[in-house]
C-alpha cells in the first residue's frame, strides 16, 4: 500500500523513465474525488479504449460520456508512444474487481497471473480508490497492433510507478485480471507486460535496451469463444442493473452507465463474429 504520488512526483518519475508526456487541460486536479477516496494506493491497471484516433479518444477518456463521467483513467497511451495525462485523483476506470486479486496484488504473490477474478463491476470491490489506470488507444479486437513505441511506453509508464513505490511488476495488472467482466487489454500478454517491466527495474530510470523500442510480444490467446460469451452475458446484466446498489462503491451505486457497458458489448459481439467466420472458414 502507498499514499498517492502528486501530480508532480508523478511527472518526474515518468520523464526520469523516459516517457514523453502532454499535459493536457486541469489534469492535476480534474478527477472524481467528490465520489469516494483514492488511496492508499496498491497497483496499477492497464486498459484498452475501444477508440481509434488520438485526438478524439483523449476527449472521451477526459471528459467521459454522459452516463460515465471522466476523467476515465490518469493518462492515455496513444500509439506514438505519447502519454496525454487527463486526470490525478480518483478516476472512472477499473469499477469493481475480486477481492481475492486484490489480496494477491497488495502481497506480490502470485504465479505468472493472478487467480482468475469471479466478481466484476456490479459486485465487486471498488478499483477506483485502490489503482492507477492508464488506458491504452486500440480497438481491442485483437487485430489493431500495438507499434513499438506505444507499448514500449506501457512497460516505461509501469516501471515508473514501481520505482516510484518501490513495487515490483507484480503490482502491474490488466483490467481482465481485475474483474470478471472485462477482456482488455487484448493484443499483449500481461505476464510478458510484467516481465518487461521488470527488466527494466533491474536498470537505472534512464536505460534503454539494444533496440530504442521493443517489439510487442504477440498475444498468447487469454479469451475463448466460451470467455466471450460471458462477457457478453455479464455486460448486459451490468445494463440491468444500473441504478442498484453494488459492493465497494462509496456512492452506494454503480459507476459505469450504460454507453460503457454497449462499447464493450459491441466489441464482444464483433469479437464473436469473427469467431463464426473462422469456424465456417475452417468447415
Amino acid at each position: 500500500m502507498a499514499n498517492p504520488l502528486t501530480a508532480a512526483a508523478v511527472l518526474a518519475a515518468l520523464r526520469a523513465e523516459g516517457v514523453r508526456v502532454v499535459e493536457v487541460g486541469n489534469w492535476r486536479t480534474h478527477n472524481r474525488n467528490s465520489k469516494g477516496a483514492w488511496g492508499p494506493l496498491n497497483g496499477s491497471i492497464v486498459h484498452h479504449t475501444v477508440t481509434k484516433g488520438t485526438d478524439a479518444t483523449v476527449r472521451i477518456v477526459r471528459d467521459g460520456y454522459a452516463d460515465l463521467p471522466g476523467p476515465l483513467c490518469h493518462g492515455m497511451i496513444a500509439k506514438n508512444g505519447q502519454v496525454h495525462m487527463v486526470g490525478w485523483g480518483r478516476t472512472n476506470h477499473a469499477g469493481g474487481g475480486d477481492p481475492r486479486v486484490l489480496d494477491q496484488v497488495v502481497a506480490e504473490s502470485y504465479g505468472a497471473r493472478p487467480t482468475p477474478p469471479t466478481r466484476g463491476n456490479s459486485n465487486g470491490t471498488d478499483g477506483n480508490a485502490r489503482f492507477y489506470g492508464w488506458e491504452c488507444e486500440n480497438l481491442g479486437d485483437g487485430k489493431d497492433p500495438w507499434p513499438a513505441a506505444q507499448y514500449d511506453a506501457i512497460v516505461r509508464v509501469q516501471a515508473a510507478l514501481c520505482r516510484a513505490h518501490k513495487w515490483s511488476a507484480k503490482s502491474v495488472i490488466g483490467h481482465l485480471e481485475w474483474s470478471s467482466d472485462k477482456v482488455d487489454p487484448r493484443g499483449f500478454n500481461m505476464a510478458d507486460l510484467r516481465a518487461d517491466v521488470a527488466e527494466r527495474l533491474k536498470h537505472p530510470a534512464s536505460w534503454s535496451p539494444g533496440k530504442t523500442t521493443p517489439t510487442p510480444p504477440k498475444e498468447t490467446p487469454v479469451s475463448t469463444t466460451d470467455d466471450r460469451v460471458k462477457a457478453l452475458h455479464s455486460n448486459l446484466l451490468a445494463i440491468g442493473e444500473i441504478g442498484t446498489t453494488a459492493k465497494g462503491t462509496p456512492s452506494g451505486r454503480v459507476e459505469h452507465g450504460a454507453g460503457y457497458y454497449l462499447a464493450h458489448i459491441l466489441n464482444e459481439v464483433r469479437a464473436l463474429r469473427a469467431d463464426v467466420a473462422a469456424l465456417k472458414k475452417e468447415n
